[in-house]
């Protein structure tokens, strides 16, 4: 397949929903068990990044790109970068048996 352009700005999140989207008990609770399991590096953080997400989910039917957004909101809390600092993101999906679920990144200089 050839690269296809559509000439139309890319919609923000931010500007997809009417009033304040409020968190939900369980995203609150993902966010502080991700943090906390973080593990304690310091990736250089400057300038353009490079992000490289797999997940392993245990049913086809999750969506790859629903815990991005949230994940990566985690990431630069921990790190200490701004994700409009990433400029190249790549996600993968990986299907993996119940109870094995995991989140494997990377983050580089781009």
């Amino acid at each position: 397949m050839h690269k296809t352009r559509v000439r139309l700005k890319p919609l923000s999140i931010n500007k997809g929903y009417k009033g304040k989207l409020t968190k939900t008990d369980a995203l609150k609770q993902y966010e502080r068990d991700l943090f906390y399991l973080l593990p304690r590096i310091k990736p250089d953080c400057k300038g353009r990044l490079k992000v490289s997400v797999t997940y392993g989910f245990s049913s086809r039917a999750n969506d790859l790109d629903n815990p991005t957004k949230s994940f990566l909101d985690v990431l630069q809390r921990k790190y200490g970068f701004n994700d409009n600092q990433i400029y190249k993101l790549t996600i993968k999906k990986k299907i993996v048996p119940k109870g094995r679920e995991f989140i494997d990144f990377k983050i580089n200089n781009y």
